[in-house]
């Protein structure tokens, strides 16, 4: 038998079963062991643990109306809720609530792409709607918009931009939240509540402008538990005419520096609209698509696995011998082909001050891409959700299956000064606790003004190494946290950590977020302990 909610008796525990199920129709109330095992996080740092994070069951509505009767019945029982859009957030937390016991409330049925405007380029959506549902939609209308997506495209557009998650396309759309305009919201009393132009009855644009009047509210709903987003929209990016890419490669580690101020020049100014990969040769590729990917020559392997201090004069020396680049920075470019062509080359020569600077220049791509051209490219840097991120690393046919990671995600500043030390703090770190990082590990750079600097911590079902490895995780954090970076996401395991991390002035960012929590939920059942916000009756507990 399942387990029960924290608090809740088996009597009023199974009243409010049977209540969802009047609400909502039996056949989605779940809560049979095998059911409700579908809800368990795949990479949880406490496989076999008693302290897993395991829901007691499941409910899925499919309209709003259920989602308000749900919560209304929650509030009754003083049932602990757990909202999910489609739980495929696998590295943060999956679909496994932060606090044992909760109902899991599946919104996957509330699939539903209520509009879309091509003129004015946004879309309304339900939870349920992933990007690959977007994007057939799109395809099927024949609209002349693309999405902007993460690397798996099975997750869906409401959840990811709430977690604050983000994609590959032109910076005005790869970070969701920022990309979202207007959202529905079911309150912690089962009331609907809509924001920006969306609180004017007959409102015609919800859509178009984000704030509405008043205080702008709706980051309140991102990375928190104050409601249910129920409906959400989003600025899509009108399909470009043409589409250019260009690498720039320079030889010395030093170059680093003025690379990293150019480029952050030109995208303020607006020289170039996607998205810069960073990278270096030397380490075998410059984005995690095929194009610009390198073999590792045996010596630079023999040089990087060397002990001692990092192998600065012979990596360059070898660039020098061979051509290879110590570094590398792909530009993108989308729009009419003559302006990119154009902006392309004010890029080279801006970066042609940097001594030894070379270019290579990418063949022009004539949008729509043809499906034989699709097939080729870097999908989700076109807007195509796909999953072929899973063939890298613990998917990938070269190495055995594992066990799952979890993402380790500091946010640093964006610049070459920061990344060196990034490489050097975490570096020393990783070789004391035993994992893998290289020394030319580079930052993402999906944020307009900001990198993050990202990489995966594995997960296995032994007890003993997992233990020894949440132990490594929260070091990292506050590591992380001593040096000025603060992770922008993490899963529920580390969410009281990292929380406790922003503790600027005695912790009045999370004090503000209880009273918050306190006056819009006031019995506590939304997502508690979602990012470290815990209702007032289970404050102070401990929790591993």
């Amino acid at each position: 038998m399942a387990m029960l909610p924290p608090g809740v008796s088996r009597g009023d525990f199974d009243k409010a079963l049977a209540e969802f199920g009047a609400a909502i129709g039996k056949d989605w109330v779940f809560t049979s062991d095998e059911d409700v095992a579908l809800y368990r996080d795949a990479y949880t740092p406490f496989w076999g643990e008693p302290e897993e994070r395991l829901a007691s069951a499941a409910v899925a509505p499919d309209s709003t109306e259920a989602v308000q009767a749900i919560v209304r019945i929650a509030n009754k029982y003083k049932i602990p809720l757990y909202p999910i859009s489609t739980g495929k957030n696998l590295g943060y937390g999956g679909s496994a609530p932060a606090l044992s016991g909760s109902v899991v409330l599946d919104l996957k049925r509330m699939n539903r792409v209520l509009e879309v405007d091509e003129k004015n380029a946004f879309a309304l959506v339900e939870p349920g709607v992933s990007y690959f549902d977007l994007y057939r939609h799109i395809q099927e209308k024949k609209l002349k918009l693309w999405i902007d997506c993460p690397d798996p495209g099975w997750g869906s557009l409401v959840g990811n931009a709430l977690d604050r998650g983000g994609g590959y396309t032109a910076h005005a759309f790869r970070n969701h939240f920022d990309a979202h305009c207007g959202m529905e919201v079911v309150l912690g009393t089962g009331e609907v509540m809509r924001t920006g132009m969306g609180a004017l009855p007959g409102a015609k644009t919800w859509q178009q402008y984000k704030v509405g009047y008043g205080p702008w509210i709706d980051g309140m709903f991102s990375q928190s538990n104050f409601g249910i987003v129920t409906k959400m929209g989003f600025w899509l990016m009108p399909e470009p005419e043409a589409y250019l890419s260009g690498l720039i490669t320079v030889g010395k580690r030093a170059d680093l520096t003025p690379l990293i101020d150019i480029m952050n020049e030109l995208e303020n100014q607006g020289v170039y609209n996607g998205m810069p990969f960073i990278g270096s040769p030397l380490n075998g590729s410059i984005e995690p698509g095929e194009q610009f990917r390198f073999p590792v020559d045996p010596e630079v392997q023999r040089l990087l696995d060397r002990p001692g201090d990092f192998p600065v004069a012979e990596l360059e020396a070898f660039c020098a011998r061979t051509g290879t680049g110590f570094w590398g920075l792909k530009l993108q470019f989308y729009g009419p082909a003559e302006v990119i062509r154009a902006q392309w080359a004010h890029a080279k020569k801006r970066f042609a001050a940097i001594p030894g600077a070379k270019f290579e220049d990418q063949p022009l791509i004539n949008l729509p891409l043809s499906p034989e051209q699709a097939e080729k490219v870097h999908k989700v840097v076109f807007g195509i959700p796909n999953l072929s991120i899973f063939f890298i690393g613990a998917r990938s046919e070269t190495s055995p299956p594992g066990d799952g990671h979890i993402w380790f995600s500091p946010i640093i500043p964006r610049t070459a000064e920061a990344i060196f030390e990034a490489q050097q703090v975490f570096g020393e770190a990783a070789k004391e606790m035993g994992l893998p990082m290289s020394p030319l590990s580079l930052p993402g750079t999906y944020w307009h003004r900001a990198f993050i600097f990202i990489f995966g911590f594995p997960i296995t079902r032994d007890v003993k190494t997992n233990r020894e490895n949440r132990e490594k995780f929260r070091k990292l954090i506050k590591i992380a946290a001593d040096h000025g970076w603060g992770e922008y996401r993490t899963p529920p395991a580390y969410q009281d950590d990292v929380m406790a991390a922003y503790s600027f002035n005695n912790n009045a960012l999370l004090r503000f977020h209880e009273t918050v929590k306190d006056a819009v939920d006031p019995n506590g059942i939304l997502s508690a302990g979602r990012y470290g916000i815990w209702p007032k009756h289970l404050r102070g507990r401990k929790r591993t």
